[in-house]
């Protein structure tokens, strides 16, 4: 079964304009009249998807939609724009694009978390992050424009998780020791004695359990890893089931990095925690971890959309983008540094050391 990929639209009652979702209302919202549809949450639990069923269902096209997407060319980000738009600015990276017809399959996103930051909220943390810059450029503020910030969803995925893992290594312990060693005092040579902390290894191996729960991954392959990071925790207890509602008057980015590549990305951070439990396990004062092979049980995920208001500015041909988690409120950004204020800074302290320092050998 699939379902099309192209938003709906949802007209107002009283004047016909196309209603849009009010971020921390839960309802849709006539920009014309102000006319309000509260948005019904259906009181259902959040469902964990079994992996390696769905891998399967992939390679047979099920659980899929066609969705219509617009690619930029400029930085590869794939999303979707509302029907009644044919050309827009990429949210990515600013880059203008034009609708052009063609699909893919792609797997239907279960739940979302909606816009609660408004997007005046997110435009005063724009401009309020850009004055707060030290050694920006001069024209940056004219140039990064807070008008610009837009509303976009960003696929993500979750895995939930059992390991197993096995292991080899050494657990070390420490001793002290004494230690003689000859100094050289009052024109002649001396035997002392010292404690010398030393540390014996033993051979260890063995095997622990872990357990995992929704281990986030960027599903996205068209914003820094860095950044979207820095914006983290999601509430994700605050998960709603997926309705175009929500959608309205946003834009909703496809994922680029599929189901598959998502939990290869998920295993190096449940590898973090693996090898802490194991040094755990191996005890002593020092731990070394010679080799580790885990094996990936009861692995079930989530498809999601997070919110995050975007702006994308192009500054001497280069792209710098600000991030709003549109939950939080937590911003994290990119930023060009000016050359000549950072010449000037370095100046004016190598200037101020060195009256400092004449100022002392005077004295």
């Amino acid at each position: 079964m699939s379902t099309t990929g192209v938003q709906r639209q949802f007209p107002c009652t009283n004047c016909g304009a196309n209603l849009v979702f009010e971020p921390g209302q839960n309802a849709l919202k006539c920009p014309y009249c102000q006319t309000e549809n509260r948005i019904a949450v259906a009181a259902e639990p959040v469902e964990e998807i079994d992996f390696r069923q769905a891998l399967e269902q992939l390679r047979r096209a099920q659980e899929m939609r066609d969705v219509l997407t617009v690619r930029c060319s400029a930085c590869g980000a794939e999303s979707t724009l509302n029907t009644d738009i044919t050309a827009d600015c990429c949210p990515f990276c600013g880059s203008a694009i034009v609708a052009q017809a063609g699909s893919r399959k792609l797997i239907r996103p279960r739940y979302l978390l909606p816009f609660k930051i408004t997007r005046q909220q997110a435009m005063a943390s724009f401009r309020q992050w850009v004055d707060s810059l030290w050694f920006a450029p001069n024209d940056l503020r004219r140039l990064a424009d807070a008008s610009a910030v837009k509303g976009v969803y960003i696929p993500y995925w979750t895995y939930d998780c059992d390991t197993e893992s096995w292991y080899t290594g050494a657990r070390g312990e420490d001793y002290w020791a004494t230690e003689t060693y000859t100094a050289y005092e009052n024109g002649r040579h001396v035997t002392r004695t010292r404690q010398v902390r030393k540390t014996r290894w033993y051979p260890a191996s063995g095997r622990v359990r872990d357990s995992f729960d929704d281990i986030l991954i960027l599903a996205s392959n068209s914003l820094p890893r860095s950044c979207t990071q820095r914006l983290e925790p999601w509430d994700l207890g605050n998960l709603v089931p997926y309705g175009d509602e929500y959608l309205a008057g946003f834009v909703a980015e496809s994922y680029q990095v599929d189901l598959e590549q998502g939990f290869e990305l998920a295993k190096p951070i449940m590898d973090e925690t693996i090898r802490a439990t194991i040094r755990r396990h191996i005890g002593g004062d020092h731990q070394r971890i010679d080799t580790v092979q885990t094996r990936y049980d009861q692995i079930t995920f989530k498809h999601i959309l997070l919110p995050l208001w975007i702006s994308a500015y192009r500054y001497r041909d280069r792209t710098f983008r600000f991030l709003v988690n549109a939950r939080t409120g937590e911003v994290s950004g990119q930023r060009p540094y000016s050359g000549w204020k950072i010449f000037f800074a370095v100046l004016a302290g190598l200037l101020i050391a060195g009256a400092v320092a004449f100022l002392i050998s005077q004295r």
